[in-house]
């Protein structure tokens, strides 16, 4: 992998180089204990222009769901973020400048999905341009036929309309959290919120069983240079 593949250019990329991103490997590194990270956490919803380095956004999508094990319950790979059933049934998006990527946590890349920016879209109607130029979007988007047909215990409830959003809400909301902390530990601002859930649906071509449930805005601090405390 070249570096400039690995790289990811500050200015808007042209749609014929919207290509695949290979993220370095995690490294996370002991820069704040759990105690700190957690007296950290909090919404920042003034978040600059800047944008993130490669290694950081590596950091952040495994700390929110990537693969910690290879094999976890039921046989399947272990995640960082626990879900019903071990279903893994949250796919990240990633919004950016230059287009939005679905985050594979097994080979730890970005795979294009759309080029132009929809980040405007992954907050919800109503909500104003807080963060509004803020270099990463995520939105949580469930696959519910995952859940459904999920290798793990098949809990009779899982074909249930009403315990399927209770379960994906709560897995939704652990990778969020997960963000949060990470945010708290590496001196970043964060924030959760609603999505256009009808325009995500249609912009993304999700299929009937798939849903944009909320996004989550990341970024450094306005007025805060890389590397401060939040």
């Amino acid at each position: 992998m070249s570096k400039r593949k690995a790289t990811l250019r500050a200015e808007r990329l042209p749609v014929d180089r919207f290509v695949r991103i290979e993220l370095p490997r995690p490294a996370l590194k002991a820069t704040a204990s759990l105690a700190r990270a957690l007296q950290r956490r909090r919404t920042i919803r003034e978040i600059s222009q800047e944008k993130l380095p490669p290694q950081v956004l590596s950091d952040l999508l495994w700390a929110a769901c990537g693969v910690n094990r290879r094999r976890g319950p039921f046989g399947l790979p272990g995640r960082t973020a626990a879900t019903a059933s071990n279903s893994q049934e949250i796919d990240v998006y990633v919004a950016m400048e230059e287009g939005t990527y679905l985050y594979d946590p097994f080979k730890h890349r970005l795979e294009p999905v759309l080029a132009g920016d929809l980040r405007a879209l992954a907050i919800g109607r109503g909500q104003g341009r807080m963060g509004a130029g803020a270099p990463v979007r995520l939105i949580f988007v469930v696959d519910v036929d995952r859940l459904v047909h999920t290798k793990g215990f098949q809990e009779p409830g899982l074909h249930d309309s009403q315990v399927q959003r209770s379960y994906y809400d709560v897995d939704t909301g652990i990778i969020a959290a997960h963000v949060y902390l990470y945010a708290a530990a590496a001196g970043l601002a964060a924030w959760f919120h609603n999505c256009d859930k009808p325009a995500l649906q249609e912009k993304l071509g999700l299929r009937k069983d798939q849903r944009a449930l909320f996004g989550q805005t990341v970024g450094y601090r306005l007025g805060r240079g890389r590397g401060r405390e939040p």
